[in-house]
């Protein structure tokens, strides 16, 4: 088979739909964000906070460099498919790994982390074989993952902070590569025109791992309720719970992935705004879907008391979720300022923090207030957008 074959041909009407291959692969990424959650659970503390932000950071680095490099390649053809199952182990293995990284499991999430993200990017450097340009830019890409790479495998040897240092130095190295462009001595730099991403392809996948994590939370949100006794306090964290997932998923669907599609599709430098946009705001969105899993879970479970530790998580979910739904819009719309509706609903969690110090809420009082905030966020938003329509139509009329 020619390895030209491995690429996707572009300028048909469905050149940039997502596969069933695609899919199938991010189904891994449905029990990494389980893991996530979960480890979070059981570590709730500053500590807990930090380590589980550096495997998060890890796992969405992962998915979302794969689905770059899926952009361009052929799922369709036998190599891909070979290289997207194996991914498929490895992330399995990793995300089994999550919860004893930081113990008896580091070796293999370190290593099996580092071996993924090389392996990936030399299969691109093949895979562009005959286009000079993309084939520098991934071999660049595979000399900074080596590097990464490098603490990565050391943190899984040592133990305790000497590990979490290692991997903060990997992530910062994997963070930093796309904003310096994968500068390499020697070899130059890459530009994003480098980046000829299908917006409409890159766009629907990070719909879908939104659609995924907005999944896990429901599915915990359920688990948990089910294993309750179902009394009118329990149904009030449970109904909370839901109608704050139904807000979050309208604060991100109703306006913003299909303009953010539009954009990336009709954007002169595509590249420039997944990086930005997609890349980097989207884990903001994601890593708070995580943090209010958890916070809707601690509702539940302890609705009259919850932990200082607990109180950042019903507060920092939101927040988190808020703020990386800001600078995707601001972003997309380009706009002077992020939305209006956005910023009013940070202050008011940012009310609800002084609240908390001089009330003492219950936790099952907190996750309310967080919901009618979320809520009124998606309410606001929707209604200034269509009057904005309506003015826009009139003005046209």
């Amino acid at each position: 088979m020619e390895r030209a074959s491995w690429l996707r041909s572009r300028g048909r009407h469905d050149s940039g739909k997502v596969s069933m291959t695609e899919l199938f692969f991010d189904l891994v990424f449905v029990f990494a964000v389980t893991q996530l959650s979960h480890t979070l659970l059981a570590h709730l503390g500053l500590t807990g906070f930090l380590q589980t932000s550096v495997l998060f950071l890890a796992i969405w680095w992962l998915w979302i460099f794969t689905s770059w490099c899926t952009n361009w390649l052929n799922p369709d053809t036998t190599a891909v498919r070979a290289l997207l199952f194996a991914l498929m182990l490895g992330g399995l293995v990793v995300s089994s790994s999550i919860p004893k990284a930081f113990g008896t499991g580091g070796l293999v999430f370190g290593t099996l982390f580092a071996a993924m993200q090389v392996g990936r990017s030399l299969f691109m450097v093949r895979a562009f074989r005959g286009h000079p340009e993309q084939r520098a830019n991934f071999l660049r890409i595979a000399l900074w993952m080596l590097l990464s790479g490098a603490f990565w495998f050391s943190g899984g040897v040592l133990e305790g902070q000497p590990r979490l240092i290692c991997w903060l130095i990997a992530l910062g190295i994997e963070y930093a590569a796309p904003a310096l462009y994968f500068r390499v001595p020697g070899l130059g730099r890459s530009r994003t025109s480098d980046w000829d991403v299908d917006g409409a392809h890159l766009a629907e996948r990070c719909m879908l791992f939104v659609i995924i994590a907005l999944g896990e939370s429901l599915l915990v949100t359920g688990a948990t309720f089910a294993g309750l006794v179902w009394t009118p306090i329990t149904l009030a964290g449970f109904l909370a719970a839901f109608l704050g997932s139904v807000a979050m998923w309208w604060v991100y669907f109703d306006s913003g992935a299909e303009h953010g599609s539009h954009r990336i599709i009709h954007s002169d430098d595509p590249g420039r705004l997944a990086r930005v946009a997609y890349t980097y705001a989207h884990l903001l969105i994601v890593a708070g879907i995580i943090v209010c899993a958890v916070a809707d879970e601690l509702v539940l479970v302890h609705p009259e008391h919850a932990s200082p530790a607990g109180i950042a998580a019903i507060l920092g979910g939101p927040a988190l979720y808020l703020a990386g739904n800001a600078v995707f819009k601001w972003l997309i719309w380009e706009r002077r300022f992020p939305p209006l509706s956005h910023l009013a609903g940070l202050v008011a969690l940012a009310l609800m923090g002084g609240w908390v110090a001089l009330a003492h809420p219950s936790a099952l009082a907190l996750g309310i207030g967080t919901t009618v905030v979320m809520v009124g966020v998606a309410v606001w938003e929707t209604r200034a957008l269509r009057r904005s329509a309506v003015s826009e139509q009139g003005a046209g009329g």
